[in-house]
């Protein structure tokens, strides 16, 4: 069967210029334990130790003076992709005379002897592809969140570097003495960088490089073969597919929001914060949507993670947000020692978040272990104990459903219902029922039927908004909020439903800035939002094509595609007007959202062979 839609690849451009404005133009590496934000000029911008959320000891992203780049001179040209359906990011970089190079970049991850490898290592490979450039290394690293550089011993093939928190070691086969005094010299063969643990390294070290890159190249590519990808915008799926398993600590299975910290929200802000935390209901999106390409190992992962929640919750209460390694004390500070991305202060370390109270919680940890009870491909399905301990959380949900949260936005100084936090707790209970039907307990099944029915009855009564035709914000409000709009998704609502189609248009009007969408505009604890919010741009781009609007979601689609930076890649925020992306980034949010639509928008295989 054949169709007449024409198939484009969409994959975004490679080339582009010195790298020179502010659009967050950075690629990100990385392998479950550590990762890298590096520049289109090679140069690493961020990198904590000995984790996501760690010791930043590359800090120049929040003005910081660490420095971990490799520099040609008298630049002319730069050319930056990553290898395809890999986390190997290349830069190529020519000089005034046609000489050239490239810097291949990438975290050692493949198995090694029946185990998962996969250490606080990265790995910078150069090549000279053309003449002999002429290059510098520059290696200094930031110790105490930017108070002072690492202190710096030297050795044969190696240089240590010592922080206040970590201590790791460069190996090299380039001029140690060129590198400690950021000498030019000529590149005439390839050399090998590996920054890793304090330890000697045996081997030598260009061979085991190569080695550990074309080793680490063959797991991304039989990873990204085993999605189950639409068959449009394949490329842009995979690519975001990769980013979101990069933002997986694996050793724990906890999912980070996001690698950085205090990128703002908008120029002059001050909506600064730490993503680098597991918030439960951004790791519920990251699983849902790499289930939805059959990658089930994250959804493994994860549910060890939700399972240790469960255990230490007291009486089904959850907190919003925790450290990768559980911690539920992520007390936040104002870092004074960094003046914060392009100037735009503060930059904070932790995220009050953990203090919240925010009810729809309860439904995302149900939501995300639901399949675990369903789906036979795992190695490790839920049983009856979980079972249980996720009663405990429904529980909650039911005793909260009706009561003041800070709501999904964390609003710091507003406590309202919020109707997406009651819908959430609707979900909880839905699926526990769910959950017993599966586990054969009747008696329980009907039990959360009833408390689902229940709140559901509650959200229709004081959600909805008659003259406005729409669900707002907040119980008995007129403020709108996209976070309603997945009320369908999660299956609160028919999509045909006239009150969800009449929601989907009072959005589009009051929302919608052209191929943009707002999460709200009323006045929050910092005025009025000034960017559009990328996830619910993809909220409303769903919402569209479950209305039976598709055509238009599909070209809000194509221009949020073109959104993204040279990389493929994304942050939380987007100026409508200029297009500048803002937000921590990459965003998990974000690139769920490519994953999401486009597995909704996408002709289907059966059509097309």
């Amino acid at each position: 069967m054949t169709t007449n839609r024409k198939h484009v690849p969409h994959t975004p451009p490679a080339i582009i210029d010195k790298g020179e404005g502010h659009n967050l133009n950075l690629g990100m590496i990385g392998n479950g334990t550590i990762a890298a934000i590096i520049d289109p000029k090679g140069a690493f911008q961020w990198m904590c130790l000995p984790r996501f959320d760690g010791e930043p000891v590359v800090d120049t992203l929040l003005g910081g003076n660490a420095k971990f780049s490799i520099e040609i001179e008298h630049l002319d040209h730069i050319e930056q992709y990553y290898d395809r359906n890999t986390a190997v990011l290349v830069t190529e970089l020519t000089d005034t005379n046609g000489a050239k190079l490239a810097i291949r970049d990438f975290a050692p991850r493949f198995t090694e002897r029946g185990r998962r490898f996969r250490p606080i290592s990265v790995v910078r490979n150069i090549h000279c592809l053309k003449g002999a450039p002429r290059i510098r290394i520059k290696a200094e690293f930031s110790s105490n969140w930017g108070e002072a550089l690492a202190d710096v011993q030297r050795g044969v093939s190696h240089i240590s570097y010592k922080t206040r928190d970590n201590q790791f070691r460069l190996s090299t086969n380039a001029p140690i003495d060129f590198i400690m005094s950021g000498t030019y010299f000529r590149l005439e063969h390839g050399l090998s960088l590996i920054l890793g643990p304090d330890e000697t390294v045996n081997e030598d070290i260009p061979h085991l490089a190569r080695d550990w890159e074309e080793r680490t190249a063959d797991y991304w590519r039989d990873w990204s073969r085993s999605l189950a990808v639409p068959y449009e915008w394949q490329s842009a799926v995979i690519r975001a597919a990769i980013s979101l398993k990069l933002c997986v600590y694996e050793e724990t299975g906890g999912i980070v929001a996001a690698m950085t910290t205090s990128i703002p929200e908008h120029e002059g802000s001050e909506r600064n914060w730490d993503y680098r935390f597991c918030w439960m209901r951004d790791a519920y999106f990251v699983v849902n949507a790499l289930n939805r390409l059959a990658s089930m190992s994250t959804l493994e992962h994860y549910i060890r993670y939700v399972r240790n929640i469960t255990a230490i919750s007291e009486e089904g209460f959850i907190q919003p947000v925790f450290g990768i390694g559980l911690e539920n004390n992520l007390t936040e500070h104002i870092v004074e020692t960094l003046p914060g991305y392009r100037n735009h202060g503060p930059v904070r370390r932790g995220n009050q978040a953990h203090e919240h109270v925010q009810h729809d919680v309860y439904g995302q940890v149900v939501l995300s272990a639901s399949q675990a009870f369903f789906d036979t491909r795992l190695f490790s399905v839920c049983t009856e104990d979980d079972f249980h301990d996720l009663e405990a959380v429904g529980d909650q949900a039911w005793k909260v459903y009706d009561t003041p949260d800070a709501g999904i936005w964390e609003f710091r100084g507003i406590a309202q219902v919020h109707v997406s936090s009651a819908i959430m707790c609707w979900a909880a209970c839905d699926r526990l029922s769910r959950i017993a039907e599966r586990l054969e307990k009747p008696k329980r099944s009907e039990h959360w039927r009833k408390r689902a029915d229940t709140i559901h009855a509650r959200v229709l009564e004081k959600g909805y908004n008659e003259k406005l035709n729409a669900f707002t914000a907040a119980y008995g409000g007129e403020a709108l909020d996209a976070s309603v709009l997945l009320m369908a998704e999660i299956g609160f609502i028919d999509a045909n439903d006239p009150r969800y189609v009449g929601t989907v248009e009072a959005i589009d009007e009051g929302l919608r800035d052209g191929n943009y969408v707002y999460r709200y505009k009323m006045e929050d604890d910092f005025g009025k939002p000034e960017t559009t919010f990328t996830a619910c741009t993809f909220w409303f781009i769903d919402a569209l094509h479950r209305i039976g609007r598709t055509e238009e979601a599909r070209e809000m689609f194509e221009a949020v595609l073109d959104s993204r930076n040279h990389l493929g890649l994304m942050s939380e925020d987007l100026d409508p007007e200029t297009k500048e992306m803002w937000g921590n980034f990459p965003q998990t949010y974000s690139l769920v959202g490519i994953i999401n639509s486009a597995n909704l928008l996408s002709e289907n295989w059966a059509n097309i062979v």
